[in-house]
């Protein structure tokens, strides 16, 4: 650039006439180069023509080929079209298989439920409601937690505490039922109970004398084999006696269902209302007891008032020691022996109060009999008897007086009536008839 200009500078400075001289060679120079553009235009111009030409071509076939896309894209979206269609309804049958999915899932969680909520139902109307309780707890604790979210758990949720009062409501009506009706079987269980004390004492009774015969057989051997025949066939007809009552007669299990006092305890306790449901039935049997010991008041005329009277506690009782020995807590033996202690006060001063209004022997011997044989009975169950037997005694002097003033009557009757006369007798053979009928036995007589 600094050569340039110098070059221009020496131009117009250095001599005369250089700027014209420098203009005509600068002429010069642009017409050869003129000429040489001149040149390679003239030598590339026929390709450019032909590139134009080929443009031209190529703007026809581009035209074409743009109506050929066009019409290819057309097909194209018509085809597609199908195609998104298809698409969708496979997406949403997708969506469908899906919720499908989710819903057997969500059925198979449920349907458990649903099945134990059915059984539950089913237990109930077939009144299995110890059972019902295991399944409500199932429910409660093992099945529900897992669809909670649902409204119809909600519904179940809400329904089980009233299926529970439902339950526990029908289990003590249940109990009411098994209350009055061993109020009514009450007699009859004692007098099973009694029968078979009695039958126990009798076989016991002939059991010893068998033993006798046998340790008496060697000192009287010949004696003792004839009696000793005699007391099998004795002994034997009095077991087969025994047996033949023993299958006519029946238990207090036989006679009473006790099963509703095991649900409702069961049920109770499994509510964790046990002790309520104890409270409760000791009250109903204290109640019931006191009932059962109010005699009627002509219990004393006739020997059957007082076997009922008896009949009916014994059955109290042996209900009551069948329930302390089949349940756990639901009367223990400190509360049973409360109870006979206080009915066993009862019963003496009702015992003192109505024989002494009796004045046949017959009937005081017959009591005297009972009370052994009620004795007896609770003995057998465990219940202590000791001040019964005491009041024998005061029966047994009730007894003497009873039978002291019936035949002193009537011996004084046959005192009055009598003439005093004395009785012919014409021969030895009339002495002795007449002394088989008057057994007086007399040294004097029979000198």
């Amino acid at each position: 650039m600094g050569h340039l200009a110098g070059v221009c500078r020496s131009v117009y400075d250095d001599q005369p006439n250089a700027h014209q001289r420098f203009m005509e060679k600068l002429d010069a120079c642009i017409r050869n180069h003129d000429r040489e553009i001149e040149k390679m235009c003239n030598f590339h111009h026929q390709g450019f023509v032909d590139a134009i030409t080929e443009l031209l071509k190529v703007r026809a076939d581009a035209e074409k080929l743009k109506v050929q896309v066009t019409d290819t894209n057309r097909r194209l979206q018509d085809a597609g079209k199908e195609v998104i269609a298809q698409t969708e309804e496979i997406i949403r049958c997708r969506v469908q298989q899906r919720n499908i999915t989710t819903v057997v899932e969500k059925l198979q969680l449920c349907l458990p439920v649903l099945e134990m909520y059915s059984k539950l139902k089913e237990q109930m109307n077939v009144k299995r409601y110890y059972s019902a309780l295991k399944t409500m707890e199932q429910l409660e604790n093992l099945y529900l937690p897992r669809v909670s979210q649902y409204r119809f758990c909600q519904i179940m949720i809400e329904n089980l505490p009233k299926l529970r009062e439902e339950i526990k409501e029908i289990s003590m009506s249940d109990l009411k039922d098994f209350l009055e009706s061993i109020r009514k079987h009450s007699d009859r269980i004692g007098e099973t109970a009694m029968k078979q004390a009695q039958q126990q004492k009798t076989f016991s009774t002939t059991l010893q004398k068998q033993n006798n015969v046998n340790y008496g057989r060697n000192m009287h051997l010949g004696r003792s084999r004839i009696l000793e025949s005699k007391n099998e066939i004795t002994l034997k007809r009095t077991f087969e006696e025994d047996e033949e009552q023993e299958e006519e007669v029946l238990t207090a299990q036989d006679l009473v269902d006790f099963s509703p006092v095991y649900r409702c305890l069961h049920i109770y306790s499994v509510l964790g209302d046990g002790e309520i449901f104890e409270n409760y039935y000791r009250k109903q049997r204290r109640k019931q007891a006191r009932l059962v010991l109010q005699p009627q008041s002509s219990m004393h005329e006739t020997v059957e008032g007082y076997r009922r009277y008896f009949s009916q506690i014994v059955g109290f009782f042996v209900v009551e020691d069948h329930i302390l020995h089949v349940t756990q807590g639901l009367v223990t033996r400190t509360y049973t022996d409360e109870l006979w202690n206080m009915a066993l006060s009862k019963i003496i001063a009702v015992l003192r109060t109505h024989s002494s209004y009796c004045s046949d022997p017959d009937l005081v011997l017959e009591l005297k009999n009972l009370i052994v044989v009620f004795a007896d009975t609770l003995q057998g169950y465990g219940f202590p008897v000791n001040r019964l037997f005491d009041l024998l005694f005061e029966i047994r002097d009730q007894y003497n007086e009873t039978l002291l003033k019936k035949w002193s009557g009537l011996f004084r009757d046959i005192f009055e009536a009598d003439n005093y006369s004395p009785i012919p007798v014409a021969n030895e053979e009339e002495y002795k008839i007449v002394i088989s009928k008057f057994p007086f036995q007399d040294p004097e007589l029979d000198k």
